[in-house]
This record gives structure tokens, C-alpha cells and sequence, in this order.
């Protein structure tokens, strides 16, 4: 919840005073966290709409929270318009009827928004998913300046954890601005953005990669270069900003490079990079799948089937997605004949074990 109680960082903490578990925060919350953690996306609008049937949600922020949930899922299955309509029967996220203090007798020394951050975000994305694309835009920029704001009034009270929270939802809304801009290749747009990102945090290792990623994408080679070398140049003297592990740092640093590699279309030194990646982490998905792309230009297509079949059976919650699949998928229809029996075992194994939200099509069987 967006609560803006300005108690202290203990008293605000949910699990550490009058609740114990989740499901003193709302009705059986810890069944619908464990089923959204599980991808099981359609068993969570089951239980929502069980529960609405059976009258089971009592107070206004467990229909809030239900409803947020299973906007989510909505979202999550592509279903967008069911979603824009959970959206739809709460008109204005920022009205009273959706703030503790209106209701004294229900949540006694309660102030704040019940709206969870993640329905304000799904709010702005919906439109841009049914073809609205500016409204959409809006939205996000609009959630840019909420969370913002929210950032400055909790300097101002030194809510630590608050503060970290709100911040990383601000990084969160802004990779989604620039992803819908990338989209569109509307580079300048971008490139501005995490220009204005880096002038705050300077020493992000993962914003100063994205800048080398969109320099790339425009033909600045030499550009990307200077910026991978600042992100090398943080490790090398410790001053990231601690954002990433050390496994995590030193694996971006190899990325970049075999990004570059890549575009110099020198595949064998590529490989050595992605290699070093996964020695360090065998479930770097990125270093796996484009280890997997190197081997393919360098015509040893055994070779990359091997590597992304193998992810799939040592990490399969980590490497089951959609790109990967997809580019197996095309392996097989390179390497084999029989390549639509092949597809057609692994989208049956995808099946059994994949999320609910998982695109199936991306088989191509």
C-alpha cells in the first residue's frame, strides 16, 4: 500500500508490530503471494472471484488488494480489457474512498493511500496495451511525478526503507518509459532520460550499460565503447554504487564486452566473454542465450542447441522464456528436418512446467 504514515521506520513496518503474518494484512494475502509467485495467474482470478461470491472481503482495502491482484493476473494472461475493467470499477486511484483515514474506526493512527504501487502502474500501462499508446504515455509520466514526490516527502522524515522502496519503483517506472520509447526507436527520447538518471547516480553500472546499449542501437560503436570502459572503471576502482553483487558487476563488465564482440562480428571472442560469465553464474540467462546466438554465427549449431537445451534442464524457472525458446525454436528448424516433432516435445514439456502467462506460440509448432 502508498501509506504515507510518518511514524517511525519500526512502527511502520507491518510484520514487526500489530501484524504477524501476511494474512493479518488481508484476507489469506500469503495463498495469493504464493500463487503469484508460482505464475498460477489463473488460479488467483478463481480465488478472487471465490471470494467476492462468498463475501469473504470485509474491509476497503481487501477488496483493493483482490482487486489489484486480479488486475494482475488479468494483465499478466494478456487479457487486457478484463483488466481495464477491474481498473474501470475504481474510476480515481487518488480519491478519499481509497485512503485509511476516512475510514478512523477501521484504521485507528492510519493515514495514506491503500492503492498498491503495482495497480497505479498497471493503470498506465493498460492503455498502451489496447492501443493507446500516448494515453498510456501520459500515465507513466504521470507515475514518474508520483513517485517523485513520494521520494521527497520521505527524505524530508528520513523513512529509510520507505525511501529505498520508492526509489526503486522510480527506476521501475522509468525503464518502463524508456522500453516503450525504445520500442518505437525513439532514441533521442531515451537517451535523454538516462542522461537525467546518471546526473543523480553517476556511478550505476547497470544505467551507464543501458546508455551503451541505446549508443549501440544508433551506430555509436566508439560511444558504447567509452561507456562500457566507465562501467569497467567502477569495478576496477570499487565505486559502483553497490547496486550489484560482485559476481553481478563482474558479469556485466563481460557482457558488455561480448556486446561489442558481437558487433565487430568477432563470435569466438564473444563466447569467451559469455563463458566467463557462466562459470561465475550458471544461471546468467543472457550469457547463456547469446552464447548460444555466437555459436549459431559461427555455424555450430549442435553446439548452441546443447547450450540453451542444457539451461533449460539445469535452470528452468530461470531460462523458460520466451526469447530463449524462440531462438531454440529456430535452431531446430535450421538444424533438423524433423524439426516440427522436436518443437512439438518441447512445447508439451513447456506445458507442464512453464507460468501461466507463458506465450506457448513462441513454439511456432
Amino acid at each position: 500500500m502508498d501509506s504515507d504514515s510518518h511514524r517511525s521506520e519500526s512502527q511502520t513496518n507491518p510484520l514487526s508490530d500489530q501484524f504477524s503474518s501476511l494474512n493479518d494484512l488481508c484476507h489469506d494475502l500469503s495463498s495469493l503471494q504464493d500463487l503469484a509467485t508460482r505464475g498460477a495467474w489463473r488460479s488467483i482470478i478463481d480465488k478472487v472471484a471465490r471470494a467476492r461470491a462468498l463475501s469473504l472481503l470485509h474491509k476497503p482495502h481487501d477488496h483493493i488488494t483482490y482487486l489489484a491482484f486480479n488486475a494482475l493476473a488479468f494483465t499478466k494472461l494478456r487479457r487486457f480489457n478484463e483488466a481495464s475493467s477491474e481498473l474501470d470499477s475504481m474510476e480515481d486511484l487518488d480519491s478519499s474512498h481509497y485512503r485509511y483515514e476516512t475510514y478512523p474506526k477501521i484504521y485507528a493512527n492510519r493515514v495514506g493511500s491503500m492503492v498498491p504501487f503495482c495497480l497505479r502502474w498497471i493503470h498506465a500501462l493498460i492503455p498502451i496495451k489496447l492501443g493507446h499508446r500516448q494515453q498510456g504515455l501520459d500515465r507513466l509520466y504521470k507515475l514518474l511525478d508520483f513517485t517523485r514526490t513520494k521520494i521527497t516527502e520521505k527524505e524530508k522524515v528520513n523513512l529509510t526503507a520507505s525511501l529505498s522502496a520508492w526509489r526503486k519503483r522510480e527506476g521501475f517506472v522509468m525503464n518502463c518509459i524508456i522500453g516503450e520509447h525504445l520500442s518505437h526507436k525513439e532514441f533521442g527520447v531515451c537517451l535523454s532520460l538516462i542522461n537525467d538518471l546518471l546526473s543523480r547516480d553517476p556511478n550505476d553500472p547497470v544505467l551507464i550499460s543501458q546508455l551503451g546499449y541505446i549508443q549501440l542501437q544508433i551506430g555509436d560503436l566508439e560511444g558504447a565503447k567509452v561507456s562500457f570502459s566507465n562501467v569497467e572503471n567502477l569495478m576496477r576502482e570499487s565505486k559502483s554504487n553497490g547496486s550489484l553483487s560482485e559476481v553481478e558487476l563482474k558479469n556485466i563488465v563481460n557482457r558488455n564486452k561480448a556486446l561489442v564482440y558481437m558487433v565487430e562480428k568477432d563470435y569466438v571472442s564473444a563466447v569467451r566473454e559469455y563463458e566467463e560469465c557462466i562459470e561465475r553464474d550458471g544461471s546468467d540467462i543472457v550469457a547463456i542465450n547469446n552464447k548460444a546466438l555466437c555459436l549459431m554465427y559461427l555455424r555450430d549449431l549442435s553446439d548452441s542447441i546443447k547450450v540453451l537445451e542444457n539451461a533449460l534442464e539445469r535452470v528452468p524457472t530461470m531460462a523458460l522464456n520466451e526469447t530463449l525458446v524462440v531462438n531454440l525454436c529456430s535452431m531446430y528448424e535450421l538444424a533438423y528436418v524433423n524439426h516440427s516433432d522436436i518443437k512439438r516435445t518441447l512445447s508439451n514439456w513447456i506445458a507442464r512446467v512453464a507460468p501461466d502467462d507463458f506465450d506457448a506460440s513462441c513454439t511456432r509448432t
